[in-house]
């Protein structure tokens, strides 16, 4: 009788795991499934928006006349975008982060090391109070000033479209030549997120 349930038990197990399939997914799949399924914004909803500023850089014809006439690679000091968004988790860091790394990525500009500045400032005062050899110590005034300011809002505006709660988010990038405060260019990438509240919940 033992031998007999044990073998019905092991028929059964083997029967409900053929049933069962599991699929390894990588993580860009993993992502744009998140992005289908959730009204969260997640990493590729970062990638993708990013992306798509940098191309439009690169294609921008305000862009391509600013080169033209300075003849050099720009010298770019990357400011905040800020969230102008209703979400108060919204992952605006990792953003600026995403950012920061393809523009440095690209090589079509030098960036000035915006966070840094203050603490170089402090290390060169160090060398130049007499803690350092004078013929290694660096002088004040020989930082490279940056050329452009790229700097941008995002904001983000629920909607309904086809019977369903849509946020229709905007991400606004802007370049302006500090020297003479003209915009050089204006650009913006726009992503839709469904979502399961109600637009009157913001």
């Amino acid at each position: 009788m033992k031998k007999i349930l044990a073998s019905l038990l092991t028929l059964l197990l083997f029967t409900s795991c053929g049933s069962f399939q599991a699929k390894r997914v990588d993580a860009s799949e993993s992502d744009e499934k998140a992005m289908e399924i959730t009204d969260q914004w997640v990493q590729g909803d970062t990638e993708r928006v990013v992306s798509e500023i940098l191309k439009n850089i690169s294609d921008h014809k305000g862009f391509k006349r600013y080169l033209r006439k300075s003849g050099k690679t720009p010298t770019v000091f990357i400011g905040e975008v800020k969230n102008l968004t209703s979400e108060a988790y919204f992952p605006i860091n990792d953003i600026n982060d995403e950012f920061l790394n393809e523009i440095s990525a690209s090589g079509d500009f030098i960036l000035v090391d915006a966070s840094s500045r203050e603490n170089i400032l402090k290390e060169i005062t160090y060398q130049n109070d007499g803690m350092v050899d004078p013929s290694t110590a660096k002088n004040i005034g020989k930082q490279v000033g940056a050329d452009v300011m790229i700097f941008g809002n995002i904001y983000m505006k629920p909607a309904t479209r086809d019977g369903k709660t849509i946020k229709q988010y905007s991400v606004n990038i802007r370049m302006t030549n500090i020297e003479s405060g003209l915009e050089v260019l204006r650009t913006r990438a726009k992503l839709s997120k469904f979502s399961n509240q109600s637009a009157s919940g913001w």
